[in-house]
């Protein structure tokens, strides 16, 4: 293999005129060249805007899904999904093996963040940043800039002491509202794109109950906070109540299966004002639940042939990652 021709080659690809008024923009991510349109022109934090605010103007919520590797958000985007997460415990989990505790890093975030953002750079990426990453507001800030150098659209913050636990456990420990409206003003403040979107997580639902969630709500969006995420939710009344108290604030619901939270559809969401479904650890879960199949089996029978349902052909992969188009390109350079 020639691979200075092949470097060369791709990158004469440059851009490519269609017609007389669209261009297309190839860009090289390892071997893979992903084409995107003139809509790249929309900052990523302005593409999650734009699909929130269709999203509360029609009364139909925004379906955000978890991808916790690049693969998985390719198979997400290839479905028509709009809108990508990356969960922190799904960072802590897949990538570390280890509980969603606090144990993972800025670094760890972001490594699985680019990845994503490459694959997948015209698909809206919303991050969980946890507490921020560190213990003062120099950290948050720093976290803010480098989730908006490498295409993140958005993130959200929680209102946790740094050694947080998930959402959905127990013996939850929240700081002050003081300290969280510091949290968010160093955010507000790091960004460079005022289109970065900046979501408040609070957590006080579970040890401070409604009304004071509610209080919490008020003070973060006036501290700057784009929108609002109320962790463990289990009455949908809950919802209506924050969005009766901060009319035209995007409100997320937190969809996670096996939790606090009902899994409510998109038509009870929209009842109660809710303008954003996410379903953080879904595919993941899925996924999980076939490996194991898979390694069982093959410890059992010493076969993979009993499970092969379970498994994505050799085909279904390749048209995941257009494996064939790239293969084409390099048939191509090689026979020059």
């Amino acid at each position: 293999m020639n691979v200075a021709k092949l470097t060369r080659g791709l990158g004469m690809i440059g851009r490519t005129k269609v017609g007389t008024t669209a261009w297309i923009q190839w860009k090289t991510t390892g071997c893979r060249a992903v084409a995107t349109s003139a809509t790249s022109n929309m900052s990523p934090g302005q593409r999650l805007r734009k699909l929130v605010e269709e999203a509360a103007a029609t009364k139909n919520p925004l379906q955000i899904v978890g991808a916790i590797n690049a693969y998985s958000a390719l198979m997400a985007e290839k479905k028509g999904h709009k809108a990508l997460y990356l969960s922190g415990g799904g960072v802590a989990l897949s990538s570390l093996g280890v509980p969603d505790l606090g144990i993972t890093t800025l670094d760890d975030v972001l490594v699985d963040a680019r990845r994503i953002t490459r694959a997948c750079p015209d698909t809206p990426l919303l991050v969980d940043i946890d507490t921020g990453f560190g213990s003062t507001i120099f950290n948050v800030g720093r976290t803010i800039e480098d989730m908006e150098a490498i295409g993140v659209a958005g993130v959200h913050m929680e209102d946790q002491v740094v050694a947080k636990r998930c959402g959905h456990r127990p013996n939850k420990q929240i700081v002050s509202t003081q300290e969280m409206i510091h949290r968010i003003t160093a955010a507000v403040d790091a960004r460079r794109d005022p289109n970065f979107f900046i979501m408040a997580r609070t957590d006080a639902l579970a040890s401070e109950g409604l009304e004071a969630a509610v209080e919490r709500c008020k003070q973060y969006v006036e501290a700057g906070a784009d929108a609002l995420f109320v962790e463990a939710v289990t009455e949908l009344s809950q919802y209506e109540a924050v969005a009766k108290a901060l009319p035209g604030v995007p409100l997320l619901a937190n969809l996670t299966e096996f939790g606090k939270t009902p899994l409510w559809g998109l038509d009870e969401l929209a009842k109660v004002n809710v303008d954003i479904a996410l379903y953080p650890l879904s595919a993941f879960r899925a996924m999980s639940k076939a490996a194991d199949i898979v390694f069982e089996t093959l410890h059992k029978e010493g076969s993979c042939v009993p499970c092969m349902e379970t498994l994505h052909t050799r085909e279904d992969t390749y048209a995941v990652i257009d494996y064939h188009k790239h293969e084409q390109m390099l048939d191509k350079f090689q026979s020059e």
